[in-house]
């Protein structure tokens, strides 16, 4: 019995995010109810409530009280509370403004193509852009992005927004993501991003190497921020199970 319910919960689940994968399902939408979707998958109401629980885990999912379970939409207030982890020295912490500073089209290298889940030399779009606090120089952010899975972009898409760079990707590409891994370092700010962020060249700078996940691991972008240490600073929750 245990067996047949693990099977169950799995094969529930796989079938709920392929659903999503696939768009049937758009953001900020709400799924079915857990009866019907017991009645669909011929399980019981307690197998579907454990699959919806470990999407909401997962930040796929989200329950509103008395409304339902919506796929997650990445809002500011999303971002900022989900995804978005650097705050200033004195704890405080807002989404940054953001600037474009240069959007070209490139070949990707080995190591970025290896991030990306592409092959070397693939076309690739490459965007810089600053971002500030109050009209403070904060972070400067190089962003990658495969051209194969982000069809026609153009600057427009990075200056003329008023909403998240991930809100675009749902709304425009149905792209969700999922999760990020980071690895953080201390370098030496060299004369471009020191002038961009107003710091003398060499003091120390926060390198961040990111690269975001959306459904199956698969990459949506790899990034490089270098964050203006001595005023701004990361931070993380870690929780237990």
């Amino acid at each position: 019995m245990v067996k047949t319910t693990e099977f169950a919960y799995k094969r529930v689940k796989y079938a709920l995010t392929e659903l999503l994968r696939q768009n049937k399902w758009r953001h900020n939408q709400a799924i079915p109810s857990e009866p019907i979707l017991a009645s669909r998958y011929q399980v019981s109401i307690g197998t579907i409530r454990r699959a919806i629980n470990e999407l909401v885990a997962e930040n796929i999912l989200v329950r509103e009280q008395g409304r339902g379970t919506f796929v997650v939409s990445h809002t500011p207030d999303y971002m900022l509370n989900v995804f978005f982890r650097i705050e200033s020295s004195e704890g405080v912490r807002e989404l940054p403004n953001s600037k474009l500073l240069s959007f070209e089209k490139i070949r990707a290298s080995k190591v970025i193509a290896k991030k990306l889940a592409i092959k070397p030399y693939e076309k690739i779009y490459r965007v810089k852009r600053l971002l500030s606090f109050r009209n403070q120089p904060a972070i400067v952010d190089e962003i990658y992005l495969s051209e194969k899975m982000f069809p026609n972009l153009s600057e427009s898409f990075f200056s003329n927004r008023n909403e998240t760079l991930y809100g675009l990707f749902q709304r425009v590409y149905g792209i969700t993501v999922l999760n990020i891994s980071e690895t953080i370092e201390a370098i030496p700010g060299n004369e471009y991003i020191s002038k961009l962020l107003k710091l003398k060249i060499n003091l120390p700078l926060l390198c961040v190497n990111r690269v975001a996940y959306a459904y199956k691991g698969k990459p949506v972008d790899m990034r490089i921020r270098y964050i203006h240490s001595s005023k701004y600073r990361y931070f993380n929750n870690l929780g237990g199970g």
